[in-house]
């Protein structure tokens, strides 16, 4: 048996390749939309894919069922758990794909490699898990499991998404609960199974998920921390389980809604042409643009006036996927000319296809010198906080999320994490004033004070830690009554 786990670091997310090489047959598990690079993985494994599986329908990202399904003819294997719940593949249904809707306890082959699904919900209705055993070896017990996002490295799969990113209200609880009563099945794994997750370090599926990219089912019985609160009783765990969880970002509910309804096909990947200074100006017009530049300073002092703000770093998805609500709006990147191919594989994994061009911060800066228009947003730190906040017409946005908030925040500030800013600029950010926007070290706060100024508010960013902050002034904490007031 051959294994490969292939990894997105802005996701945070895990697929895997699970091959025979007597047969040169090989299962993807939970693949990205833009397939190419994992059909040219396994063929310089010598393998062909030819079935793909998914563990349920994926909330952060696009998933490349449907692409392999379209292009390669591929075996599919869904869920048909959770279909009484609305939480079935639709766009399979009455497709002409080769599917095989799986139930709890199925079982099918990968040449000599044996796959048992197994219903584990709670993170979603229709989640399943896959047992592995490799028979060609002779093995007649599991190798390893492939959690999806039931368990994590440290953590378990959240159960509030379908509540708090795909809006179904008071359903919450519920998932919690059967989120607990799915841990048994886990608990009754043998200590020496491998796990394989299908996220790690700095996803929004969970809230403190490790950065090793594989465990064991001995290693998390012992030290995971989500899975030891239910050792206090349900009601203990599910009050433990939803405690603290991250505001999702804006496009989940997107990604929810493609993954369960269809994803569009992407076809090749292509690439944008480059806008120079000279066309830039023109070009500008017709696209929202997304300054990549990693210097947040240098963006402050001088950008396209309108720029969206998204770091070529770990946040980029984050960061638009939060900001950019609808995702045909045509873009125009400012991107290094070595990281092009790079910016628009994480668009597409996420649902933005329409990047029509792109220039470099060189070119950029030679638009500027040749007089074209830009727009600055003035840089403080918290000292300037400190003694701007008690001004009538100022007040402190924190843009991040809820629980950091509580934990301790200026006083009156307003609580709007950037993940969820397009839904809170109406009835939580104060509309006639000078807004003060902060995070934990400026990183956050620069996305959120770039969507702001864009809305038409007047922005101060406050490029400084809140650590130094709340080391010399007074804080408070627990939830806002007033937030927005």
């Amino acid at each position: 048996m051959l294994f490969r786990q292939y990894t997105d670091p802005k996701l945070a997310q895990y697929a895997y390749l699970v091959g025979c090489q007597k047969t040169k047959e090989a299962l993807l598990i939970d693949p990205l939309r833009d397939i190419d690079h994992y059909v040219e993985a396994a063929e310089a494994e010598g393998l062909t894919i030819t079935a793909v599986a998914e563990t349920h329908i994926h909330a952060d990202f696009l998933s490349g069922a449907r692409a392999f399904a379209e292009q390669h003819g591929v075996k599919l294997y869904l869920s048909d758990e959770g279909a009484d719940e609305g939480w079935a593949s639709n766009w399979a249904k009455d497709a002409d794909y080769d599917v095989t809707c799986l139930r709890d306890g199925d079982t099918f082959m990968i040449g000599n490699i044996e796959v048992t699904a197994v219903h584990t919900p709670g993170h979603t209705p229709e989640h399943l898990s896959y047992v592995v055993i490799d028979k060609g070896s002779g093995a007649m017990t599991p190798i390893g499991i492939a959690t999806g996002d039931f368990v994590f490295v440290g953590d378990l799969g959240r159960p509030d998404l379908l509540e708090q990113a795909a809006g179904l209200h008071g359903v919450q609880e519920d998932a919690a609960r059967t989120l607990f009563h799915s841990l048994p099945t886990f608990h009754a794994l043998g200590d020496e199974l491998q796990v394989w997750p299908a996220h790690g370090a700095g996803s929004a599926c969970g809230k403190a998920l490790g950065a090793v990219p594989t465990t064991t089912v001995g290693y998390e019985k012992r030290y995971n921390a989500s899975l030891a609160a239910a050792d206090a009783g349900e009601a203990a765990f599910v009050d433990a389980i939803l405690a603290g969880q991250p505001e999702p970002p804006t496009y989940f509910a997107r990604m929810k809604r493609d993954n369960r309804d269809g994803v569009p096909l992407l076809g090749d990947l292509s690439t944008p042409p480059r806008v120079t200074a000279d066309d830039f100006g023109e070009k500008m017009n017709d696209a929202l643009v997304i300054d990549t530049r990693l210097d947040r300073s240098a963006f402050m002092a001088q950008h396209v006036p309108g720029a969206l703000y998204a770091p070529m770093n770990k946040s980029f998805n984050t960061a638009v996927g939060s900001l950019v609500e609808d995702e045909t709006t045509p873009l125009l990147l400012v991107v290094e000319e070595g990281r092009v191919e790079e910016a628009v594989r994480d668009l597409v994994r996420i649902g933005y296809d329409e990047v029509v061009g792109y220039t470099t911060p060189g070119d950029l800066a030679r638009y500027f010198e040749d007089g074209g228009a830009f727009a600055s947003i003035e840089e403080i730190t918290f000292d300037d906080v400190a003694r701007m906040k008690g001004d009538a017409d100022t007040a402190v946005v924190d843009a991040r999320f809820a629980s950091e908030y509580a934990e301790g925040h200026v006083p009156r500030a307003v609580n709007a994490s950037y993940t969820r800013l397009p839904d809170y600029v109406e009835d939580r950010v104060p509309q006639d004033k000078t807004l003060l926007v902060h995070c934990a070290s400026g990183a956050r706060a620069a996305a959120a004070s770039a969507f702001l100024a864009r809305e038409g508010f007047d922005v101060r960013y406050v490029n400084d830690r809140f650590t130094d902050y709340a080391a010399l002034h007074e804080i408070e904490t627990g939830v806002s009554e007033s937030i927005g007031a």
